[in-house]
């Protein structure tokens, strides 16, 4: 009886109508969606339909500028189209902060669910860990990470993850110790229900909208931090393509070819401020507060 009662308020508690509704009519919100699904979708089909590929080496058309015949973003300077190299680093940088977001999310859930449910001892040892990792300045830890472990996409997948958890843990508790005292809550006590099944089949479906939110801007932090540590020569190897790297491998021809640098850079900065108008959206979708507006 009580998952029967329970199941409608949590779809109501973090989407319905109203939330929709807020989340369509946020016009940067959905710009974000709109560029991420091109961007996913070209790096996705975009290779197959180029002319070349990210590994075809052309000397003579060495520094091409964008839309040179059939390179229609340049090529670098062994003569590698950049409309071909660039959707394949889309996918492998998408792909990076995509796994890093859900590893992280997951990691960063079942601390604060369990931190905010069991409280205590559990709880305040579970905080003061993400408080000591937080202590730590999350660049230089990556970088540590990344300088002692080989470099591949999954290494940096998982340095990414290891950073990142402690933000969601900390929504997430916050969120669980405002609903463990709710009725429903109480209800599963009375009728005899476990701890984990409280936590995970009452509370959590409750808290998923700020683990939405928290989630989407992730995969924005971890494109960027991708970068970052490809960029410094730590994250994907060439002739692996990434957009950190592209830009590392640019920066000495900013003055004679800028396209190598601007391309790759408009990508990051594109699929970064997608991924946070998403999120901000999202967070202005499910705040409570805007149905009393």
């Amino acid at each position: 009886m009580t998952t029967v009662t329970a199941s409608p308020a949590r779809r109501e508690r973090w989407w319905n109508s109203r939330t929709m509704h807020r989340f369509m009519c946020n016009n940067l919100a959905l710009f974000g969606v709109a560029m991420i699904t091109v961007l996913v979708l070209a790096c996705v089909f975009g290779p197959h339909l180029l002319p070349y590929t990210s590994l075809n080496i052309d000397l003579r058309a060495r520094f091409a500028p964008p839309f040179t015949g059939q390179h229609y973003l340049g090529t670098d300077p062994l003569g590698r189209d950049i409309a071909a190299r660039l959707l394949e680093a889309g996918r492998i940088s998408l792909s990076v902060g995509f796994s890093a977001m859900l590893l992280s999310t997951i990691i960063g859930t079942l601390v604060g669910v369990i931190a905010g449910y069991r409280g205590g001892w559990v709880g305040t040892i579970l905080m003061r860990t993400v408080d000591g990792f937080l202590s730590f300045p999350s660049i230089f830890l990556v970088l540590a990470l990344a300088a002692a472990l080989k470099p591949s996409a999954m290494m940096i997948t998982v340095v990414i993850a290891l950073t990142s958890w402690m933000e969601v843990a900390r929504i997430v508790e916050t969120e669980v110790r405002s609903l463990r005292e709710r009725e429903f809550v109480q209800a599963g006590r009375m009728l005899g229900l476990s701890g984990a099944h409280i936590m995970f089949r009452e509370i959590l479906p409750n808290a998923i909208g700020p683990i939405i939110v928290a989630a989407t801007l992730t995969v924005a932090r971890a494109i960027l931090m991708e970068a970052y540590i490809s960029f410094l020569g730590y994250g994907i190897q060439p002739p692996l393509p990434s957009w950190g790297n592209m830009l590392n491998g640019a920066q000495q021809y900013l003055g004679s070819a800028p396209w190598l640098a601007i391309i790759p850079g408009a990508a990051i900065t594109i699929a970064v401020a997608s991924f946070n108008f998403i999120g901000d959206g999202l967070r202005d979708a499910f705040d409570v507060r805007g149905d009393h507006k």
